[in-house]
């Protein structure tokens, strides 16, 4: 369910490298509570949005508004202890770490026992910590599906259950926002519809806002509440999912071609082509 207030807010972001504009301008609210992707054809700048909102990047111009407060210049960790989370479109696990210790990695910015009161474990309360943080990451895995790898070193797993795997560590953040950076990127058919319960999930049940690239474009269209279009670094639209199918912008940096409005029904079976 999304609320009229909007819980992130991109004015006018540019973002330049050495005179190269991966982001011209671009600007657009995310409702609190809604399920939003950004879209478009490779070199569109979605990751480089996306690493803006995370902190990875710092705009050459413009605003990064969350919650109300300018986030601009803030620095990556601070933004995850004001509730940003995110996955990487490549893995960033600890490939040397079982599950279960990449997962508690994404729960070290709310554990409240500091050097000092570890140094005191038993009276400073870390150990009663401690179990309070696992009993959370074992609910996040069990809510993955992932138990039956929980002890499993994360770098000798296949692909489909690290990605399950990273999202479990960006959820451990709990975070109010949740960036993802095309989690179904090499899953095949089970896996992205397993991914895509997850995700609705996490947004319905779990209140999370979720902002997601995804290349599989029925995939957002099936789950999305809004999407944005990007294409050589601006936004050429934005809208439902219907709207976004039918826009002739969209279609032409989608397909190269210019065609005129198609009706709801037509327009959506189109969707299959844009792969």
């Amino acid at each position: 369910m999304t609320d009229d207030s909007p819980i992130l807010d991109i004015r006018e972001v540019s973002l330049s490298f050495r005179g190269v504009r991966a982001l011209n301008r671009v600007g657009f609210s995310v409702g609190t509570g809604a399920l939003f992707s950004i879209i478009g054809p490779n070199g569109a700048g979605k990751t480089s949005m996306l690493n803006c909102i995370s902190g990875r990047y710092s705009p050459s111009e413009g605003q990064i508004i969350f919650e109300g407060k300018d986030i601009t210049r803030l620095k990556t960790n601070s933004r995850a202890h004001i509730g940003i989370g995110r996955t990487f479109q490549n893995l960033a696990l600890f490939n040397h770490m079982s599950v279960l210790d990449n997962i508690m990695v994404g729960r070290h910015h709310l554990l409240r026992n500091n050097f000092l009161t570890g140094a005191i474990y038993w009276f400073g309360g870390a150990q009663r910590e401690e179990v309070s943080h696992r009993r959370e990451v074992e609910q996040i895995i069990d809510f993955l599906e992932i138990s039956h790898i929980r002890k499993a070193v994360a770098g000798t797993l296949p692909y489909g259950p690290r990605k399950r795997v990273e999202l479990a560590r960006a959820v451990a953040l709990k975070p109010k926002l949740i960036l993802l950076d095309e989690p179904m990127a090499g899953m095949n058919l089970e896996e992205k519809e397993d991914m895509a319960r997850f995700i609705i999930d996490l947004n319905e049940e779990w209140g999370m806002t979720v902002v997601m690239i995804e290349h599989d474009i029925g995939v957002v269209m099936d789950i999305s509440h809004k999407v944005v279009v990007l294409d050589f670094g601006k936004k050429i639209a934005e809208g439902s999912p219907l709207q976004v199918i039918d826009d002739p912008h969209v279609r032409k940096a989608y397909l190269g071609e210019d065609e005129e409005p198609l009706p709801p029904p037509a327009a959506a079976a189109k969707v299959a082509s844009w792969q």
